[in-house]
């Protein structure tokens, strides 16, 4: 049976941004009883040079929201944790050959067996690899890595608003933004009803900001609806008479998922043609969406400049439909 070609969604960029602000949060809330044997009081540590010296960019294209962790168990001994972060509408045939591979790598590299973990985001309900295995009459193995589902938590939703830990917020996010595709309106009323939670649950400003550019990140709205919701926000600030999110604030959150996209494109073909980027700062912000998607497929700038012939500017409310 053929494999099915992997996409991915610049929907990585926030998680990843997240997972690095709330790491402790992430793995209690996802992997309690690997967070049980953790020593919380003794600071971890992102090993992202060491993860990059075992990954080589034409498996992957890019990192994404593969966090490799040192953080000390309750003994008193390192442990290192492979975090990864699955965003993608298809079946991924290689996935739990992959997890096993890295798993392998740093062990050749660092003498290190991670402790592998994967939090799936896609869609699919009936997707969950948990192990590989291979098998033959004279030897055999099967190696197991932890997972979560976020599909699941659909019907644990008083769960998710009962809880106080942040990545609660961040689960709903996603789900809804997987819920309302196709559904402007409904997702505009879901984005405030987020972001007023952010001010209910009693956040610190810096927690508010940081669950606003998640949220503002992943959920998009058309253009129109985006006007109506800055303005929503304004009220329920007025009404908290907490200003933590400044149409300042807002403005630069929109600027850095553009400058995102322009940091991965230069790295694959460095500096890039004025007029090219001229074209890339006139897109909506759903065709930055688009584009992110794409870039993965690119091979050289002419594909760059081909995709970019073939999505001219348009209003972000005729855009929307097709994120």
């Amino acid at each position: 049976m053929p494999r099915k070609k992997r996409e991915r969604a610049d929907n990585d960029s926030p998680w990843k941004e997240i997972l690095e602000a709330y790491f402790p949060q992430a793995i209690q809330f996802f992997f309690p009883n690997t967070a049980k044997t953790i020593d919380w009081t003794r600071p971890h540590e992102f090993l992202d040079k060491e993860f990059q010296k075992i990954v080589r960019v034409a498996e992957t294209g890019r990192l994404y929201a593969d966090k490799l962790v040192k953080v000390w168990d309750i003994k008193g001994k390192e442990t290192w944790l492979l975090i990864h972060v699955e965003i993608q509408a298809v079946v991924d045939d290689d996935f739990a050959e992959r997890m096993y591979a890295y798993n392998h790598r740093i062990y050749q590299r660092f003498g290190k067996h991670p402790v592998s973990l994967a939090i799936l985001c896609d869609n699919n309900p009936k997707w969950r690899p948990s192990q590989y295995k291979f098998k033959h009459p004279d030897t055999s193995f099967v190696f197991k890595f932890g997972i979560v589902k976020l599909l699941t938590y659909l019907v644990r939703w008083q769960e998710l608003e009962s809880s106080d830990n942040i990545f609660a917020i961040v689960v709903m996010a996603h789900l809804k933004m997987q819920e309302t595709e196709k559904l402007p309106q409904e997702r505009k009323i879901w984005k405030l009803w987020l972001v007023r939670r952010l001010y209910e649950k009693g956040l610190i400003q810096q927690d508010i900001r940081n669950l606003y550019r998640f949220i503002d990140w992943i959920i998009i709205l058309p253009q129109t609806l985006e006007e109506e919701f800055d303005k929503d926000l304004e009220k329920i600030q007025q009404e908290e008479t907490m200003p933590y999110i400044t149409s300042y604030d807002r403005y630069q959150y929109k600027q850095g998922q553009r400058e995102i996209v322009f940091s991965l494109l230069q790295e694959q073909f460095g500096e890039l043609p004025e007029n090219v980027i001229s074209d890339i700062k006139a897109l909506s912000r759903p065709q930055l969406m688009l584009l992110g998607k794409a870039i993965l497929h690119f091979t050289s700038i002419d594909d760059l400049v081909n995709w970019l012939q073939a999505n001219p500017p348009l209003p972000d409310d005729l855009t929307d439909r097709f994120v």
